[in-house]
Protein backbone atom coordinates (compact mmCIF):
# COMPACT_ATOMS: atom_id res chain seq x y z
CA UNK A 1 0.00 0.00 0.00
CA UNK A 2 1.44 3.37 -1.02
CA UNK A 3 0.07 6.94 0.10
CA UNK A 4 -1.17 7.68 -2.88
CA UNK A 5 -3.50 4.43 -3.05
CA UNK A 6 -4.63 6.60 0.32
CA UNK A 7 -5.11 9.94 -1.28
CA UNK A 8 -6.93 8.42 -4.57
CA UNK A 9 -9.08 6.17 -2.13
CA UNK A 10 -10.25 9.62 -0.26
CA UNK A 11 -10.76 11.52 -3.49
CA UNK A 12 -13.26 8.97 -4.50
CA UNK A 13 -14.63 8.92 -0.79
CA UNK A 14 -15.46 12.55 -0.55
CA UNK A 15 -16.74 12.81 -3.95
CA UNK A 16 -18.35 9.11 -4.39
CA UNK A 17 -17.92 9.78 -8.38
CA UNK A 18 -15.01 8.90 -10.10
CA UNK A 19 -14.74 10.72 -12.87
CA UNK A 20 -15.18 14.27 -10.72
CA UNK A 21 -12.17 12.25 -8.28
CA UNK A 22 -10.25 11.66 -10.98
CA UNK A 23 -9.84 15.23 -12.17
CA UNK A 24 -9.26 16.78 -9.27
CA UNK A 25 -6.27 14.07 -9.23
CA UNK A 26 -5.15 15.10 -12.80
CA UNK A 27 -5.17 11.65 -13.76
CA UNK A 28 -7.74 9.76 -15.90
CA UNK A 29 -10.63 8.00 -14.91
CA UNK A 30 -9.20 4.27 -15.53
CA UNK A 31 -5.81 4.12 -13.69
CA UNK A 32 -7.87 5.66 -10.71
CA UNK A 33 -10.34 2.50 -11.02
CA UNK A 34 -7.20 0.25 -10.94
CA UNK A 35 -5.92 1.46 -8.38
CA UNK A 36 -8.45 1.47 -6.02
CA UNK A 37 -9.20 -2.28 -7.06
CA UNK A 38 -5.55 -3.18 -6.35
CA UNK A 39 -6.36 -1.43 -2.76
CA UNK A 40 -9.53 -3.30 -2.14
CA UNK A 41 -7.96 -6.72 -2.90
CA UNK A 42 -4.48 -6.02 -0.94
CA UNK A 43 -7.12 -5.51 1.87
CA UNK A 44 -9.41 -7.85 1.23
CA UNK A 45 -12.43 -5.66 2.12
CA UNK A 46 -15.10 -3.94 -0.73
CA UNK A 47 -14.23 -0.24 0.00
CA UNK A 48 -17.27 0.86 -2.27
CA UNK A 49 -20.63 -0.12 -3.15
CA UNK A 50 -20.78 0.49 -7.29
CA UNK A 51 -24.12 0.55 -9.37
CA UNK A 52 -24.47 2.42 -13.01
CA UNK A 53 -25.56 4.72 -11.53
CA UNK A 54 -24.17 5.94 -8.13
CA UNK A 55 -20.84 5.11 -5.76
CA UNK A 56 -21.33 4.75 -1.99
CA UNK A 57 -18.77 3.86 1.15
CA UNK A 58 -19.67 0.26 2.54
CA UNK A 59 -19.34 -0.15 5.73
CA UNK A 60 -15.64 -1.24 5.61
CA UNK A 61 -14.99 1.91 3.53
CA UNK A 62 -16.27 4.25 5.72
CA UNK A 63 -14.39 3.07 8.29
CA UNK A 64 -11.24 2.69 6.42
CA UNK A 65 -12.08 6.52 5.38
CA UNK A 66 -11.18 7.70 8.87
CA UNK A 67 -8.29 6.01 9.18
CA UNK A 68 -6.60 7.33 5.92
CA UNK A 69 -7.30 10.23 6.66
CA UNK A 70 -5.55 9.97 9.80
CA UNK A 71 -2.83 8.25 8.48
CA UNK A 72 -2.26 10.98 5.19
CA UNK A 73 -2.45 14.07 8.74
CA UNK A 74 0.18 12.13 10.49
CA UNK A 75 2.09 12.26 7.02
CA UNK A 76 1.81 15.74 6.80
CA UNK A 77 2.50 16.34 10.18
CA UNK A 78 5.77 15.23 10.26
CA UNK A 79 6.93 16.10 6.74
CA UNK A 80 6.35 19.56 8.83
CA UNK A 81 8.59 18.47 11.35
CA UNK A 82 11.41 17.54 9.07
CA UNK A 83 10.89 20.88 7.23
CA UNK A 84 11.37 22.94 10.74
CA UNK A 85 13.88 21.32 12.00
CA UNK A 86 15.59 22.10 8.71
CA UNK A 87 15.26 25.46 9.42
CA UNK A 88 15.82 25.50 12.85
CA UNK A 89 12.62 26.12 13.97
CA UNK A 90 12.53 23.65 16.38
CA UNK A 91 14.46 20.16 18.93
CA UNK A 92 16.80 21.02 21.14
CA UNK A 93 19.69 23.37 21.25
CA UNK A 94 22.29 22.96 24.03
CA UNK A 95 23.63 26.13 25.08
CA UNK A 96 27.10 26.43 27.27
CA UNK A 97 27.20 29.39 29.27
CA UNK A 98 29.72 30.80 32.38
CA UNK A 99 28.20 32.11 35.11
CA UNK A 100 28.80 36.12 34.73
CA UNK A 101 27.15 36.22 31.22
CA UNK A 102 23.52 36.34 32.43
CA UNK A 103 24.41 39.08 34.11
CA UNK A 104 24.67 41.68 31.53
CA UNK A 105 21.18 42.45 30.18
CA UNK A 106 21.39 42.02 26.30
CA UNK A 107 22.14 38.52 26.90
CA UNK A 108 19.30 37.42 28.43
CA UNK A 109 16.86 39.72 25.76
CA UNK A 110 18.33 37.92 22.98
CA UNK A 111 17.63 34.79 24.02
CA UNK A 112 14.07 35.53 25.39
CA UNK A 113 13.76 37.03 21.93
CA UNK A 114 15.13 33.55 20.51
CA UNK A 115 12.36 31.77 22.49
CA UNK A 116 9.60 34.48 21.30
CA UNK A 117 11.05 33.45 17.07
CA UNK A 118 11.53 29.59 17.79
CA UNK A 119 8.85 28.85 20.73
CA UNK A 120 9.42 24.89 19.77
CA UNK A 121 12.86 25.23 20.50
CA UNK A 122 13.67 23.63 23.62
CA UNK A 123 17.22 25.01 24.61
CA UNK A 124 18.88 23.43 27.28
CA UNK A 125 21.24 25.35 29.47
CA UNK A 126 23.93 24.56 30.97
CA UNK A 127 26.20 26.88 33.01
CA UNK A 128 29.89 25.99 32.86
CA UNK A 129 33.68 27.59 33.26
CA UNK A 130 34.82 29.24 29.94
CA UNK A 131 37.03 26.16 29.86
CA UNK A 132 34.32 23.57 29.92
CA UNK A 133 32.70 25.91 27.50
CA UNK A 134 35.33 25.55 24.49
CA UNK A 135 35.86 21.98 25.69
CA UNK A 136 31.71 21.35 25.33
CA UNK A 137 31.97 22.67 21.88
CA UNK A 138 34.92 20.74 20.35
CA UNK A 139 33.76 17.85 21.17
CA UNK A 140 30.20 18.60 20.09
CA UNK A 141 28.20 17.93 23.29
CA UNK A 142 27.61 21.84 23.11
CA UNK A 143 26.10 23.56 19.82
CA UNK A 144 27.17 27.18 21.23
CA UNK A 145 28.84 28.74 23.64
CA UNK A 146 28.91 31.86 25.50
CA UNK A 147 32.00 32.53 27.35
CA UNK A 148 34.95 34.79 28.56
CA UNK A 149 38.14 34.94 26.45
CA UNK A 150 40.19 32.46 26.06
CA UNK A 151 42.61 30.64 23.86
CA UNK A 152 40.58 28.73 21.29
CA UNK A 153 41.31 25.46 19.59
CA UNK A 154 41.32 25.64 15.76
CA UNK A 155 37.57 24.13 15.20
CA UNK A 156 36.29 26.85 16.86
CA UNK A 157 35.05 30.72 15.64
CA UNK A 158 33.99 33.67 18.19
CA UNK A 159 32.02 36.59 17.90
CA UNK A 160 32.38 39.44 20.63
CA UNK A 161 29.47 40.25 21.85
CA UNK A 162 30.03 42.83 24.56
CA UNK A 163 32.58 44.43 26.22
CA UNK A 164 31.88 45.82 29.88
CA UNK A 165 34.79 47.50 32.27
CA UNK A 166 36.18 45.43 35.59
CA UNK A 167 35.22 46.63 38.98
CA UNK A 168 37.52 46.27 41.72
CA UNK A 169 35.11 44.89 44.58
CA UNK A 170 36.31 45.86 48.57
CA UNK A 171 34.76 45.92 51.93
CA UNK A 172 32.69 48.74 52.19
CA UNK A 173 35.21 50.13 55.26
CA UNK A 174 38.27 49.66 53.41
CA UNK A 175 40.51 52.16 53.26
CA UNK A 176 39.99 52.16 49.85
CA UNK A 177 36.35 52.80 49.78
CA UNK A 178 36.85 56.10 50.87
CA UNK A 179 37.44 58.50 47.85
CA UNK A 180 37.87 56.07 45.16
CA UNK A 181 34.16 56.78 44.53
CA UNK A 182 35.24 57.59 40.43
CA UNK A 183 37.76 54.71 40.01
CA UNK A 184 41.13 52.88 41.00
CA UNK A 185 44.13 52.06 39.51
CA UNK A 186 44.59 48.31 39.79
CA UNK A 187 47.99 49.05 41.37
CA UNK A 188 46.46 50.34 44.58
CA UNK A 189 45.40 46.55 45.31
CA UNK A 190 49.06 45.61 45.18
CA UNK A 191 49.21 45.04 48.81
CA UNK A 192 45.69 43.04 49.47
CA UNK A 193 45.27 39.85 49.16
CA UNK A 194 42.58 38.26 46.55
CA UNK A 195 39.32 36.02 46.65
CA UNK A 196 39.65 34.79 43.37
CA UNK A 197 38.43 31.53 40.97
CA UNK A 198 41.18 28.59 40.77
CA UNK A 199 43.44 28.60 38.30
CA UNK A 200 41.82 24.72 37.52
CA UNK A 201 38.37 26.58 37.42
CA UNK A 202 39.17 27.54 33.76
CA UNK A 203 37.84 31.09 34.30
CA UNK A 204 38.70 33.43 31.20
CA UNK A 205 39.17 36.03 34.06
CA UNK A 206 41.82 34.61 35.99
CA UNK A 207 44.30 35.03 33.43
CA UNK A 208 42.99 38.37 32.29
CA UNK A 209 43.80 39.36 36.02
CA UNK A 210 46.76 37.91 36.07
CA UNK A 211 47.95 40.14 33.14
CA UNK A 212 46.38 43.43 34.50
CA UNK A 213 48.55 42.94 37.65
CA UNK A 214 51.76 42.29 35.52
CA UNK A 215 51.26 45.35 33.62
CA UNK A 216 50.31 46.98 36.56
CA UNK A 217 53.72 45.86 38.31
CA UNK A 218 52.77 43.43 40.62
CA UNK A 219 51.55 39.80 41.04
CA UNK A 220 48.45 39.51 42.72
CA UNK A 221 48.72 37.60 45.77
CA UNK A 222 45.48 35.16 46.09
CA UNK A 223 45.17 33.90 49.15
CA UNK A 224 41.17 32.64 49.10
CA UNK A 225 39.78 30.71 46.28
CA UNK A 226 36.32 30.04 45.54
CA UNK A 227 34.07 28.78 42.38
CA UNK A 228 31.07 30.96 42.23
CA UNK A 229 31.19 34.72 41.56
CA UNK A 230 28.63 35.17 44.62
CA UNK A 231 30.87 33.41 47.25
CA UNK A 232 33.54 35.07 45.98
CA UNK A 233 31.90 39.07 46.41
CA UNK A 234 30.63 37.05 49.80
CA UNK A 235 33.97 36.49 50.87
CA UNK A 236 34.69 40.17 50.12
CA UNK A 237 32.13 41.21 52.35
CA UNK A 238 33.63 38.75 55.47
CA UNK A 239 36.98 40.92 55.14
CA UNK A 240 38.93 37.97 53.75
CA UNK A 241 40.50 39.99 50.64
CA UNK A 242 39.51 42.17 47.17
CA UNK A 243 38.59 40.58 43.99
CA UNK A 244 38.26 41.91 40.55
CA UNK A 245 34.96 40.90 38.70
CA UNK A 246 33.26 42.31 35.52
CA UNK A 247 31.22 45.47 36.12
CA UNK A 248 28.16 43.51 35.71
CA UNK A 249 28.51 42.01 38.74
CA UNK A 250 27.18 44.89 40.57
CA UNK A 251 23.35 43.47 39.99
CA UNK A 252 24.46 40.90 42.99
CA UNK A 253 22.91 43.52 46.18
CA UNK A 254 25.43 41.99 48.17
CA UNK A 255 25.54 43.95 51.71
CA UNK A 256 28.95 45.05 53.12
CA UNK A 257 30.92 45.63 49.73
CA UNK A 258 31.53 48.57 47.32
CA UNK A 259 32.31 48.47 43.75
CA UNK A 260 34.98 50.50 41.93
CA UNK A 261 35.72 50.91 38.35
CA UNK A 262 38.90 49.87 37.49
CA UNK A 263 40.82 53.25 35.66
CA UNK A 264 43.15 50.92 34.09
CA UNK A 265 43.13 51.26 30.40
CA UNK A 266 43.12 47.52 29.69
CA UNK A 267 40.43 46.77 32.27
CA UNK A 268 37.48 45.30 30.52
CA UNK A 269 36.14 41.88 29.90
CA UNK A 270 34.52 41.02 26.29
CA UNK A 271 31.82 38.10 26.12
CA UNK A 272 32.06 35.94 23.37
CA UNK A 273 29.76 33.88 21.48
CA UNK A 274 31.27 30.67 20.13
CA UNK A 275 30.47 28.07 18.02
CA UNK A 276 32.49 24.99 15.63
CA UNK A 277 33.67 26.33 12.54
CA UNK A 278 31.27 23.67 10.21
CA UNK A 279 28.60 24.76 12.73
CA UNK A 280 26.06 22.20 10.68
CA UNK A 281 22.89 23.03 13.07
CA UNK A 282 20.02 24.93 11.39
CA UNK A 283 19.29 25.91 14.80
CA UNK A 284 22.27 27.23 16.17
CA UNK A 285 22.85 29.39 13.03
CA UNK A 286 19.60 31.04 13.72
CA UNK A 287 20.29 31.19 17.22
CA UNK A 288 24.09 33.29 16.53
CA UNK A 289 22.48 35.25 14.15
CA UNK A 290 19.51 36.42 16.49
CA UNK A 291 21.55 36.90 19.47
CA UNK A 292 24.64 38.93 17.30
CA UNK A 293 21.93 41.17 16.34
CA UNK A 294 19.96 41.91 19.18
CA UNK A 295 23.53 42.11 21.39
CA UNK A 296 24.86 44.23 19.06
Amino acid sequence: MELRHLRYFIAVAEELHFGRAAQLLGISQPPLSQQIQALEQELGARLFDRTNRRVELSEAGRLFLDEARLVLAQVGKAADVARRAQLGELGELKIGFTASAPFTSSIPQAIFAFRQAFPAVHLALQEMSSKEVAAGLEDESMQVGIMRPLPLPESLIAVELLREPLVAIIRADHPLAQGSENGLHLAELAAEPFVFFPRSYGSGLYAQLLDLARAAGFSPLITQEAGEAMTIIGLVAAGLGVTVLPASYRRMRIEGVVYRTLLDPAATSAVWLVQRKDQQSPMAKAFVELVTRNAG
